[in-house]
């Protein structure tokens, strides 16, 4: 809403983004990303805007109102779901999930994002993925479970300090009693699971839903035969890994060898 008011004020004066940011003191993209709503407005941005596009004040009084997610925007209807979910089952293969990052860790893991990312979106990013974390916390307590390979937990993200601290925040993760957190044994040759991640959700009002993401590429899955085929494959994925006190003993292994 905020963008799209600049906008609108920013035609009516005649001005082009890049001609606008020349009378703020901000870049072009900085401009457009904020009509996008990809960045909210920083710093005197708001007011000079407002000053030079003679908003009369209009601006300025919808800014107080501003509220700005620094998901991104194809990851937001996941988020929203997630946040109310009673029951959340992950299954993941390359990364550490989201919600059992540390913030070193999660800041690491964006410095090292394709293309490069600003300073100042990578602090809101691991803003937002920290703040989803309060599932882990939550009341009602959700049902919450994990199904790691050895490679999601192996990669020293952030170098061997701030990889210990992850497997040790794991490992303390794994103690909450609503939390369960399993490792595919190594020693398997196959498994359910080798199609790629997944993660599995119930929603407050009992829908179920599959979430799948790869290359920034995402979509919510709802419809059968597809959904129930994943739950089906996160139930003998279960089944197929160590049990939760051999995880511990083999992630606890981990972080004494570090």
């Amino acid at each position: 809403m905020f963008g799209a008011l600049l906008r609108h004020y920013r035609e009516l004066a005649g001005l082009s983004q890049e001609a606008l940011g020349l009378r703020i003191g901000f870049s072009k993209s900085q401009v457009a990303m904020v009509e996008r709503g990809q960045r909210p407005p920083k710093g005197d941005f708001v007011s000079k805007a407002d000053a030079v596009l003679d908003a009369r004040g209009a601006l300025i009084k919808t800014a107080t109102q501003l509220q700005f997610s620094h998901l991104a925007t194809w990851f937001e209807p996941f988020a929203e779901e997630e946040a109310k979910a009673t029951m959340r089952y992950e299954y993941e293969c390359h990364v550490m999930p989201g919600l059992l990052q540390t913030e070193a860790h999660a800041r690491a893991m964006f410095h090292g994002a394709c293309p490069p990312i600003e300073d100042d979106v990578i602090e809101g990013r691991v803003e937002a993925r920290l703040a989803r974390q309060a599932l882990l916390t939550r009341t009602p307590l959700p049902d919450i479970s994990f199904v790691l390979e050895v490679s999601a937990l192996t990669r020293p993200i952030g170098g061997r300090e701030v990889h210990r601290a992850q497997l040790q925040h794991i490992l303390d993760v794994s103690q909450l009693r609503h939390v369960h957190i399993q490792v595919m044994s190594p020693r398997r040759e196959t498994h359910v699971g080798l199609s790629g991640p997944f993660v599995l959700l119930e929603t407050d009002d009992r829908r179920r839903l599959a979430y799948l993401e790869v290359q920034s590429r995402n979509f919510l899955v709802g419809e059968q035969p597809h959904l129930g085929d994943l739950f089906a494959t996160y139930g003998m994925l279960r089944t197929q890994a160590l049990d939760p006190e051999e995880s511990r003993g083999l992630i606890k292994q981990m972080v004494e060898g570090l």
